[in-house]
């Protein structure tokens, strides 16, 4: 992904947020591999840490299950 602007990062989050397995992956899919273990730790934080609002561990637990499910690939 390219240097993301504000608003870039909010569709991004929005996506991946989103509970739709199918977007969840479209978004993920277009991260570089950094980006990528970035935002799977972010999402983890969020299902485990204390102090997320309830709807936002939903979010993050069901994003990590639709990570889960797909093949790793190997983006650089």
């Amino acid at each position: 992904m390219n240097e993301p602007t504000g608003a870039n990062l909010e569709i991004l989050w929005e996506l991946l947020l989103s509970r739709q397995p199918e977007e969840v992956l479209k978004a993920f899919n277009r991260l570089t591999r950094q980006e990528q273990v970035a935002v799977t730790a972010h999402l983890q934080r969020m299902a485990t840490e204390i102090g997320w609002h309830p709807e936002q561990r939903r979010s993050a637990l069901a994003a990590l299950a639709a990570l889960s499910s797909q093949p790793h690939n190997e983006k650089g």
